[in-house]
């Protein structure tokens, strides 16, 4: 496949969700699966321990946490200080803050934090459900055995963890379930998606999955989801990841989705 193809596709993917199941479809015939396992050669992987990089993963961190909150300026001056270093790789982490749609940058003002909002939360959902099923599909046929046994660890501790009612092993323990399944499908490209769209939600996720209820549920569900790996159906993996995600979000709008982003917010993020 050539790189025009491969751009326009993914350009496809991430601006329009009505026809995701089609597009990921045909991201599969077309061999982009096998493009996006080979892509360990074109990601940059040590981008992240640069200057710039450390300065772009703390304020994104941060952004994120809520230690900034929407609207407030980000001062280059300040932050460097802060961080111990010069203006110039905080500068050029704002410009990837941009980017990614986390400030805006307004010339000869400054730059202001736009953050995420509840329909943004909603969006990375619809992607995510669509990408983590991918990721269990490549993940049938990649994973090793030593993941294998780390999943199924994982999940027994999971459930031990749950009939102790101790919800802080619960919540970090369903995050390593997720990095466990994303180092499986061995593709660079897909993992680093998705765990940037895992850090996106962080903050949501962890006050939603508290609640007992879900915390079990949730695990069952990545039990059948380790289940249809250990037994090679890849289709059934992934449907039941894609489902996952679907429960995930539903739980999030039963469960303080609303509360994080503002009690009368609605789906675009704005007082009603």
């Amino acid at each position: 496949m050539g790189h025009a193809r491969s751009g326009k596709n993914v350009q496809l993917l991430l601006t329009g969700t009505g026809g995701l199941y089609t597009i990921i479809r045909e991201l599969k015939c077309s061999g982009m699966e096998a493009e996006m396992t080979n892509y360990d050669n074109k990601y940059d992987a040590n981008d992240k321990y640069s200057l710039r990089g450390r300065v772009f993963q703390k304020l994104r961190e941060d952004i994120l946490n809520g230690k900034y909150k929407e609207h407030e300026e980000l001062k280059e001056v300040a932050i460097g200080e802060e961080l111990g270093v010069s203006r110039t790789p905080v500068r050029e982490a704002f410009r990837q803050l941009e980017l990614e749609g986390l400030i805006r940058i307004v010339p000869n003002k400054g730059a202001y934090v736009t953050g995420i909002t509840a329909k943004d939360v909603k969006d990375i959902y619809m992607i995510r459900s669509l990408l983590e099923g991918l990721c269990a599909r490549l993940a049938t046929e990649k994973i090793s055995k030593e993941q294998m046994e780390e999943m199924e660890e994982n999940i027994y501790l999971a459930d031990f963890h749950e009939e102790k009612g101790h919800m802080d092993q619960m919540a970090e323990l369903d995050n390593r379930f997720h990095d466990i399944l994303y180092e499986a499908c061995d593709s660079k490209l897909l993992e680093h998606t998705l765990r940037d769209f895992h850090r996106y939600v962080l903050r949501v996720r962890q006050k939603t999955l508290s609640t007992n209820t879900r915390g079990r549920a949730s695990n069952d569900e990545h039990r059948q989801i380790m289940e249809a790996i250990k037994a090679g159906d890849a289709e059934l993996a992934e449907k039941l990841a894609n489902q996952h995600m679907i429960n995930a979000y539903d739980n999030m709008v039963k469960n303080g989705l609303k509360e994080i982003y503002g009690e009368n917010a609605d789906e675009n993020g704005s007082e009603k």
